[in-house]
Formats: C-alpha cells, sequence, structure tokens
C-alpha cells in the first residue's frame, strides 16, 4: 500500500494531484489483476440442482465449449418428488466433465436468518457430502436467494472459500467488489431484453456473471430459463466471441487475498438493485 500521509495535499497542483489519484489507482489494479481481463467476459453460474442442468444444461455447455460452476443444494422439494432435482450420482458426473460443483448449502437455507454456527453445518454438509463422494472441495459460494449477512463473511475465509456470488443485476467490478458480495443478473422465461443489455456491458474491467436455474425449473417457475431461449443465450456468445468461464477460473484473472485485503465490504452496495 501507498503511505501518502505526509503529503500535504492542500499545497498540491491539481496535476501533481491526478498523478497521485493514478497511482494509487494503477497500484489497486495491478495487485488485485493478476492481467487483463478479457474484453467479453461471461460467468455462468447455475443455483438449486434441478434435474435439467444435468439432462439439458451440461450437454448444451459441452457443445459450445463454455464453462459453469454449478452451486448445489438438497433443495427440498414442495411436492416431494425428488426426481426434479439431481441426484449426487449425476452431480459427480458434472465435476467428472469439468464442470465446477460449488455449495449453496444442504437446505437452501436463508443465510440472513442463520447463525454462523448454523451457517457452518449448512456448508459443511455439503463439503462433506463432496468429500465422501471423491469430488473436488468447493471453493465457492452462492447464498440462496441471495440473503446476505456479514456475519458469515469470516466464516467463509476461514474455511477457505475464495468467491462468494450474490445478486444484484450489475456488473462486477473486480477492483471495487469484495469477492465475497460478487453481483449477478438472474435469468427467467421474460426477461430476454435485461439480459442482452447485462452481457453487452462485459467490456474491458468488467466482468458479467449470470445465474440460472432450471432449463426448465418445472418446480419453481418463476426462475425458469425455457431450454430454447438458453440455446439462443450460448449462441449469441459464441457467436460474439465471449470468454465463458466458471466462477472459479476468475482466479486466472485475479489475486483473490488481495482483492479481499484492499476492498471492504459493502453489503449495503450488495443488496442493492
Amino acid at each position: 500500500m501507498l503511505q501518502l500521509k505526509k503529503i500535504k495535499y492542500k499545497h498540491m497542483k491539481p496535476s501533481y494531484m491526478l498523478f497521485i489519484v493514478l497511482l494509487i489507482t494503477f497500484s489497486s489494479t495491478s495487485q488485485i489483476l493478476k492481467k487483463p481481463l478479457p474484453e467479453k467476459l461471461v460467468v455462468l453460474t447455475f443455483d438449486d440442482a434441478p434435474a435439467s442442468q444435468y439432462s439439458v444444461v451440461a450437454p448444451l455447455l459441452k457443445e459450445f465449449g463454455f464453462g459453469a460452476t454449478f452451486f448445489v443444494c438438497e433443495f427440498p422439494p414442495n411436492y416431494k418428488d425428488s426426481t426434479l432435482y439431481m441426484n449426487w450420482r449425476q452431480i459427480k458426473a458434472l465435476d467428472h466433465m469439468g464442470f465446477e460443483i460449488a455449495n449453496h448449502t444442504q437446505t437452501h437455507a436463508n443465510v440472513a436468518k442463520l447463525s454462523p454456527k448454523e451457517f457452518h453445518k449448512e456448508l459443511a454438509y455439503i463439503e462433506n457430502k463432496c468429500d465422501s463422494l471423491g469430488l473436488s472441495q468447493p471453493t465457492n459460494f452462492a447464498y440462496p436467494g441471495y440473503g446476505l449477512n456479514a456475519e458469515v463473511l469470516p466464516l467463509l475465509q476461514a474455511r477457505g472459500y475464495q468467491f462468494a456470488r450474490a445478486g444484484g443485476s450489475r456488473i462486477y467490478n473486480p477492483l471495487e467488489d469484495h469477492p465475497f458480495l460478487i453481483p449477478s443478473w438472474a435469468t427467467n422465461a421474460t426477461n430476454k431484453a435485461e439480459i442482452m443489455l447485462a452481457l453487452n456491458k462485459a467490456k474491458a474491467g468488467s466482468i458479467v456473471v449470470l445465474t440460472l436455474h432450471g432449463v426448465p425449473d418445472i418446480e419453481h417457475p418463476w426462475v425458469d430459463t425455457p431450454p430454447e431461449l438458453f440455446k439462443e443465450y450460448l449462441q449469441y456468445l459464441a457467436r460474439n466471441n465471449f470468454t465463458v468461464i466458471s466462477l472459479r477460473e476468475l482466479s486466472a484473472y485475479i489475486n483473490i487475498e488481495k482483492a479481499k485485503e484492499l476492498i471492504q465490504p459493502d453489503l449495503n452496495k450488495a443488496l442493492s438493485n
């Protein structure tokens, strides 16, 4: 960190002030970014483990050569129909395909209402399940329903998590957004125009993170993305030369620990939409 406390700013010429601002900005950028971000960078994330993520999503992603993160939980089906959700054999298959399996709590719990002890239990269940099945240990987390809680951030850090994805419907700027409060846009059957506008915001220095659920999502139609619409998004990304990756692949571009050191978590910003 640059030490500037002894400088008397009031005696400085505007040109010197501008130089110092640029120097601080460059210093922070060079510490947080390992290398420049691609011009069109999109991160695909999928929540709740509906069965269509295995049967529809994964084959299409492989067809287009795109990466993705699957935030899994044992989301209790409202109608007690477990066939609507992936089983752990299918989740393991996604892992073997090269996709990232990440933590979404055991029961799709609202983190805003959990104590640190309860949160630990929710995280540990998915971690232990992955360990018992020989899956890669989860290093990223997504807040179910975007429920945030400042008390869980130290626990995520202590357990070795790198990123945590929230909502907010805005771009992710790795120089401003804390790694445990990454914003995203959620897709559904009716907001194609919004998602297309979002994708066009993926420019140098800005990352677009998408949250998807079932393709289709039978039990939760309000977060349904029809298969034909999902394929249309993938075709658009491929045709326009987007770089499409999983959340864990961001570590190739971002010095995560330096970002955590230099950026203060701002839950108010994370909650804004």
